[in-house]
């Protein structure tokens, strides 16, 4: 068949949990085309749904109502086709401690029914790069070679798709990093990748296009850049030559914050001002200008704007100085505690 122009499709798509006479919702009426070829992120805080997602994608979950298409399949009339379009990464490292690495794909392989001169096996080796390890076991791999064993694995039957759930949850950053980039490769040779996270860094760093999801419900589905540009907040600091015990008079006409004796860190709306008039400003006002930055809205802040919620979680503190700056006048929300999907076993 001809390649679709949308990867994934879902229509009106419910889940409803039932448990001891209680129901919860997961998903409601949930409507999300994933172009082909895109690197798509689902984010959402834990709970919002992402994972009930993915798992009705992989079978693991039937839905309630709607429907799904997995690369021109029906989700239920189509299951096989369906299901062979995707590979699925899950967020827990599931190996046979029995196997190498090349075993494991060889297994892998064997499940989707491969025949030998089918099989990839050193190819997919040599692509998440692991090729070194192909003898080794799963306990003498480090963490990160664990995870991309992992990917690897979502890759022997060759699928369009390839879906990570929380692929780099608990995971060190420069392990993440090394991840990001296999990732990027995989996604520059034409594979659809579905990325589950709540890391908004993660999310911002990969993805060109991204969906909001909260209790369920999708609240937003743009490009990056679009939503980045959705809020037009931005924040001027700056480094003064001479110390200041006090904001300078004539900054009164905008939301202003001494961070220390040199440090002014001023925000505004760059819809309505112009750096140049609040340089004039400053420069009025006295303030010798030694250095000056400039940080713009990121996904964290409109995450919070579209959802009013704050579980979603940052970048490592004090990456940028629009983010240690909220921390600093205590925003609440900026790293809530950890809650419980209802895809998870046991989850509500």
């Amino acid at each position: 068949m001809s390649q679709p122009q949308n990867a994934i499709e879902a229509s009106g798509l419910r889940k409803v949990y039932r448990r001891r006479g209680a129901e919860t919702v997961a998903l409601h009426q949930f409507d999300l085309n994933i172009p082909r070829g895109s690197f798509f992120g689902l984010l959402g805080p834990n709970g919002a749904g992402k994972s009930t997602f993915i798992n009705i994608l992989a079978g693991l979950t039937n839905k309630t109502a709607g429907t799904v298409t997995v690369w021109g399949h029906d989700l239920v009339r189509e299951t096989r086709g369906a299901r062979l379009s995707i590979g699925v990464v899950p967020q827990e490292l599931v190996l046979d401690p029995y196997f190498t690495a090349r075993q494991a794909l060889e297994a892998q392989a064997g499940y989707f029914g491969l025949r030998a001169n089918e099989r990839r096996t050193a190819e997919i080796l040599e692509t998440v790069g692991l090729t070194a390890q192909a003898k080794t076991y799963p306990r003498a791999l480090s963490g990160g070679m664990r995870r991309r064993l992992m990917v690897a694995k979502a890759l022997v039957h060759s699928p369009p798709i390839v879906i990570l759930d929380e692929p780099t949850a608990g995971v060190d950053v420069e392990l993440r990093q090394q991840l990001w980039s296999h990732l990027r490769e995989l996604n520059a040779r034409g594979t659809t990748v579905v990325l589950t996270t709540h890391y908004l860094e993660e999310a911002e760093a990969l993805c060109d296009t991204i969906a909001i999801i909260d209790k369920g419900k999708l609240i937003a589905c743009e490009s990056t850049a679009s939503l980045v540009e959705r809020i037009d907040a931005k924040e001027l600091v700056i480094v003064s030559a001479e110390d200041m015990a006090e904001i300078p008079a004539g900054l009164d006409g905008f939301e202003t914050e001494l961070r220390g004796p040199r440090r002014l860190a001023i925000r505004y709306l760059r819809s309505k001002t112009e750096i140049g008039q609040i340089l004039d400003v400053v420069r009025r006002a006295g303030v010798t200008i030694r250095d000056l930055t400039t940080d713009e809205s990121d996904l964290e802040d409109i995450f919070l704007h579209l959802t009013g919620s704050g579980d979603a979680v940052p970048a490592e503190a004090g990456q940028t100085a629009h983010r240690t700056g909220a921390r600093e006048q205590g925003i609440p929300g900026r790293r809530g505690p950890p809650g419980e999907d209802p895809s998870r076993p046991g989850g509500l």
